[in-house]
């Protein structure tokens, strides 16, 4: 069977990015994007939806003829707490949230294969998945802890990227790791506040912090993507009170660590724990360290690439096999840590397109087509042969 949207869902396809653009909702508070999706699936005539999957998390199943494997095709609900510069006609309406980074149009290509599953596979079953929360990190873990998932696990999971500085149209591959683990580090000093005339009176964390603030950075090593690469980068910092009169008792310092590998950044999570509670006790400090934004490594399996490269060539994209994995990170490699034949895909938005996070990015509609006949590619690999 061959699936194809007709000129008519197309544009369809492309007035619902731009509603879903229009109306950005930021992670964990994607109640009313998730309503609108769910809706969109009962009329598409899914056989059965999900709701309320690890917060706003929605899933639809398209069900084969025959038993077969499930193949999930996944894409993100959520938007930025970023300020749109835009003068599109359909700019984010809600002020201060923004779909700059694409997932408008990630959720329309998923949609779009909705749309064609109206012609049931021969056999197996298609999940559509529209997660949550995926900008924290949050997200896929959520799902794959919600006791609605056993009935949706997949065996084939996919999902598309757009990635600026790609040609429009070209998908890139990863052998291997394609998003690097990351997570946020927060660590929070006290000690004791002071007059300004006396500060020695008081306990200070501003030494501790002038030491870690050049410390933590120094763990990073290497500049190749591979699996020696870390990189430790200063966020955040904030010291005493913004006044004159008083010597500060309570400091805080934000970082984001970065590796390639889960056991690399195991190590160097070590290593930076080491740093702050080393400080601390030299300059009599309390330290409290929390983990934010922990993502695991996204990890393509070989027969997931593979089946994306026959997938690609079938609808007519060229392939890029790319030789460095993305520094930025991804949830969706928690569903390979859950046992699918997994592979994140890039799909090129055009080599000028301003980067993802950009308050000036738009994702191209050019792309709805060519996404969504790549996916559906994929399930016909695997549910129709």
């Amino acid at each position: 069977m061959s699936y194809e949207l007709t000129t008519k869902q197309i544009a369809d396809l492309t007035a619902l990015r731009h509603a879903l653009h229009e109306t950005p909702e930021i992670s964990g508070e994607e109640a009313q994007t998730a309503a609108h999706i769910a809706e969109a699936l009962r009329q598409a005539g899914a056989d059965q939806i999900w709701t309320g999957l690890g917060g706003h998390g929605v899933a639809a199943a398209f069900e084969g003829q025959e038993a077969g494997p499930t193949v999930m095709i996944r894409c993100e609900l959520d938007g930025l707490p970023i300020h749109e510069v835009s003068d599109l006609p359909y700019r984010s309406q809600i002020d201060g949230k923004s779909h700059v980074c694409g997932h408008d149009g990630h959720m329309t290509m998923v949609m779009g294969c909705a749309l064609a599953l109206a012609q049931r596979p021969a056999r197996g079953r298609v999940i559509l998945l529209f997660q949550p929360a995926e900008e924290t990190g949050r997200g896929a873990p959520a799902v794959v802890d919600d006791p609605q998932w056993s009935a949706l696990k997949p065996d084939y999971a996919f999902a598309i990227h757009n990635l600026p500085g790609l040609a429009l149209g070209t998908v890139g591959l990863c052998a291997g790791t394609a998003c690097c683990a990351s997570r946020g580090m927060q660590i929070r000093l006290a000690g004791k506040s002071s007059h300004a005339a006396m500060p020695e009176d008081g306990v200070s964390p501003a030494g501790a912090m002038a030491e870690l603030m050049t410390a933590l950075p120094a763990l990073s090593r290497g500049d190749a993507l591979d699996e020696a690469f870390r990189l430790c980068t200063l966020t955040h910092c904030s010291l005493g009170e913004p006044t004159f009169g008083i010597a500060p008792g309570d400091g805080e310092i934000r970082c984001t660590l970065r590796c390639v590998s889960d056991a690399t950044m195991q190590g160097l999570i070590e290593e930076a724990e080491t740093a702050v509670t080393e400080a601390a006790l030299r300059h009599g400090l309390q330290a409290e360290i929390t983990w934010h934004d922990v993502f695991a490594a996204t990890v393509n399996a070989d027969e997931a690439v593979q089946l994306t490269q026959r997938a690609a060539q079938a609808t007519g994209l060229a392939v890029e096999m790319m030789p460095e994995p993305m520094r930025f990170s991804e949830d969706f490699g928690c569903f390979g840590l859950d046992g699918a034949t997994a592979a994140m895909i890039f799909l090129g938005s055009g080599v000028d397109q301003p980067q993802l996070h950009n308050p000036d990015f738009d994702f191209p509609d050019a792309l709805i087509p060519r996404g969504t006949h790549m996916f559906l590619n994929l399930i016909t690999q695997l549910l129709e042969a």
